[in-house]
């Protein structure tokens, strides 16, 4: 019945989805076109002229999305930062000659999971999956990815099925709660739920989650580090990361760069590099400023740049002595992570719309919020710092993982 109904609800939706389709953000970009992503390997199990290159039509049109050969671990994430995350786990896991493949959900995912795995495609809608899916000897499910028959068709192949990193915030709670029965269903199907916190754990349970154990948050196991040393003549650099629509705009409207001051933008999605790029443009005209694109020079010489390479944020976090920390200025995003510039000790300012990183937030120490894009301006001249307070054991959870 379960599958009936999503299949009748993808005919529907399936106008839409094509529709929805032409928008440049569920291009899958490789190579070139996104700065430091390397082209698939010759020896890939999927040829690169199978590649998917848009993420509705690969998901729920099963368009070049060939489905994965079995293996001993199989890691589901939706999106870049949760395939950054788990990217340190897939690589212990391949050193040790297990086989490993990745699903996804959005293009951008995609891409950067191809950097360091060969055996990636997109998850496909809920209706494909019972003769899509493959066996695997463990998946393991990241955050709040709860898709049913993920979880029940894992399992029917003889999975041990883990959901790393898991999160509900008391907020989603009632949302939750009104498709009990569903979730209730899907955690029978689940062996063991590592949460963030005790909260979430708590919360975890009575939505039917059992065998939690609490690890602590992913995200600080095991940063990344910088994969090449920038420099800057600057003596002040301010990074705008992981923006927005409307936030280049809200903070370059009240920002006055200092001679000795630099910023340094770094637009959340691909698809919106050559709008940022004209916005910085015109910008630096009226200000007697200079401006570049990265990826024309690959250095750090103007004084308002834009970051249009992905793979580059943590390079600049390096760096930098600020950073506004974007998706955070209206409520409609929920913000993100802040560890990544904390482990370098950046003064990090945040907009008060950080809802779904509230658990991050708290552990990390001198991050300053901003009621809005004026104040962030201003804080953004001071020099402070920001540290991880609360980490966690990348090699416990490591072992957790391999059972």
């Amino acid at each position: 019945m379960y599958n009936a109904i999503c299949a009748f609800l993808l005919v529907l939706a399936s106008p839409f989805l094509l529709a929805l389709s032409f928008g440049r953000k569920y291009k899958v970009l490789l190579s070139d076109e996104l700065g430091n992503s390397r082209i698939p390997s010759e020896n890939s199990r999927i040829p690169s002229k199978n590649q998917p290159k848009n993420s509705i039509l690969a998901r729920f049109f099963l368009l070049n999305n060939p489905v994965l050969k079995p293996c001993d671990f199989y890691f589901h994430a939706c999106s870049l930062g949760e395939v950054s995350t788990i990217e340190p786990f897939v690589k212990a896991l391949q050193k040790e000659a297990k086989s490993v493949r990745i699903t996804v959900c959005t293009a951008t995912g995609y891409a950067r999971a191809r950097e360091f795995c060969d055996e990636v495609a997109f998850l496909p809608f809920e209706c494909f999956l019972p003769f899509w899916l493959k066996e695997c000897k463990t998946l393991v499910v990241f955050e709040a990815e709860l898709w049913l028959n993920l979880f029940a068709c894992a399992k029917k192949q003889g999975a041990k099925v883990i959901l790393l990193n898991a999160r509900l915030s008391q907020s989603s709670l009632p949302k939750y709660r009104r498709f009990l029965r569903y979730y209730k269903t899907l955690f029978s199907y689940c062996d063991l739920v590592l949460a963030q916190s005790e909260s979430d754990a708590k919360r975890l349970e009575t939505l039917g989650a059992k065998n939690i154990k609490v690890l602590g948050n992913v995200k600080s196991a095991l940063l990344p580090s910088p994969s090449k040393k920038l420099s800057s003549n600057y003596e002040h650099i301010i990074v705008l990361a992981s923006s927005h629509e409307g936030e280049e705009k809200g903070i370059l409207e009240f920002l006055r760069l200092k001679k000795y001051e630099q910023l340094i933008i770094a637009p959340r999605h691909p698809q919106r590099f050559s709008a940022v790029c004209e916005l910085v443009r015109g910008w630096a005209e009226q200000n007697n400023s200079s401006s570049q694109r990265f990826s024309k020079n690959a250095d750090l010489k103007a004084q308002v740049v834009v970051m249009d390479s992905l793979g580059e944020l943590i390079n600049i976090y390096a760096i930098a002595d600020t950073v506004i920390l974007a998706g955070s200025f209206s409520a409609g995003i929920g913000g993100h992570n802040p560890f990544e510039p904390a482990s370098f000790n950046c003064g990090i300012i945040s907009g008060a719309f950080f809802h779904n990183q509230k658990v991050l937030y708290s552990a990390v120490q001198g991050i300053k919020i901003a009621s809005d894009f004026k104040t962030a301006a201003l804080l953004a001249h001071e020099k402070f710092s920001s540290q991880i307070t609360q980490s966690c054991d990348f090699n416990g959870i490591l072992e957790q993982i391999k059972g």
